[in-house]
């Protein structure tokens, strides 16, 4: 028996932003497929994944790899839209940032440190 450290979750236990995030899209991914009038065995197979992994999907289970949740998207014909929604340049600081040339490395900063 391992003992509890204060302000730790267990191992694996993901945030609750996360874990709403997750419920949200679940329910959206059923949604969508009833919209589109598929079971989750046509659906799974349109994804090329197992009725189980979306089930688990379905169902906020987490632990489902991102390649088969695009998968399910694709198949769903959404995908499309997550990858408009995940564009930096389609947010006001990346309009603001758009003409600077992103650094190859981000390196952390030195918080700490003043210079004099």
């Amino acid at each position: 028996m391992s003992a509890k450290v204060p302000g730790t979750r267990p191992r694996g236990s993901a945030p609750l932003p996360v874990r709403r995030a997750l419920r949200e899209v679940a329910d959206d991914v059923v949604v969508w497929r009833k919209l589109r009038g598929l079971t989750q065995a046509q659906l799974a197979d349109r994804a090329g994944i197992s009725p189980n992994t979306l089930r688990r999907l379905e169902n906020a289970d987490g632990g489902i790899t991102l390649e088969n949740v695009l998968r399910v998207l694709r198949a769903l014909g959404v995908l499309d839209s997550l990858s408009r929604a995940l564009d930096p340049y389609e947010t006001d600081v990346g309009r603001l940032r758009a003409d600077e040339q992103l650094p190859q490395r981000v390196r952390p900063k030195n918080l700490t440190r003043r210079d004099a």
